[in-house]
């Protein structure tokens, strides 16, 4: 029993700082709106749209990361090594949320610095789009029996969701996402809501497939 007990209680305290780390996250994007009062309503507008996709995007993983942990065994060195990279990818997001806000009528060098930090965003919300992807995949693998089987279509859905949003996000990095522009406004930005609308139809599919079953 004691055996049982030294090996099942690492991954309560993996659970809480993750859970620290995500709202860490959140938190510091939200102070650096803070650190650069706007200017303007317009200024004020872009910065809300900014955070609210930044936000959005990891509150997502977040919900979708506590659902699967409560079910997924931390018991392999890779699943606990992919684990620490998402919670190091969560913790440096709000640093290139702040460099890609860095306010009105940048400098040209700024503009370099916005790109390069732009790409790194890109990469880092991919990577956990990816590692998410991972963690969902193990749990559709039937021999391991980790969930019941009438949940399993419901997994390869979300792991398939997960997959295609690493995909878009690492497509954005694309040098013509940013030179195409939208009243003045890189096209890579637009494409980042991409992924919102992927999983308000992966939700809305997850539904219909419920009432059918």
């Amino acid at each position: 029993m004691s055996q049982n007990i030294e090996q099942s209680s690492p991954k309560p305290r993996i659970e809480s700082l993750s859970d620290m780390i995500f709202g860490l996250a959140l938190s510091i994007g939200a102070l650096s709106l803070i650190s650069k009062p706007p200017g303007s309503p317009a200024e004020i507008r872009s910065d809300i749209l900014g955070f609210a996709l930044s936000f959005i995007i990891l509150i997502s993983v977040w919900l979708r990361y506590t659902s699967i942990m409560s079910v997924l065994p931390m018991e392999t060195a890779a699943t606990k090594f992919l684990n620490t990279v998402l919670l190091f990818l969560v913790s440096i997001e709000p640093y290139f949320f702040y460099l890609i806000n860095l306010g009105p009528n940048p400098t040209q060098y700024q503009l370099a610095n916005i790109e390069y930090a732009s790409v790194l965003f890109a990469l880092d919300i991919a990577g956990l789009m990816a590692i998410m992807g991972f963690f969902t995949h193990i749990l559709t693998v039937e021999e391991k029996k980790l969930v019941s089987q009438d949940l399993i279509r419901k997994y390869r859905l979300l792991r398939n969701s997960f997959f295609l949003t690493a995909a878009l996000f690492l497509i954005s990095i694309l040098p013509q996402f940013w030179t195409w522009s939208i009243k003045g406004t890189p096209f890579r930005f637009y494409f980042w809501l991409v992924p919102i609308g992927i999983f308000w139809i992966r939700r809305f599919l997850e539904k219909e497939t419920q009432e059918i079953d």
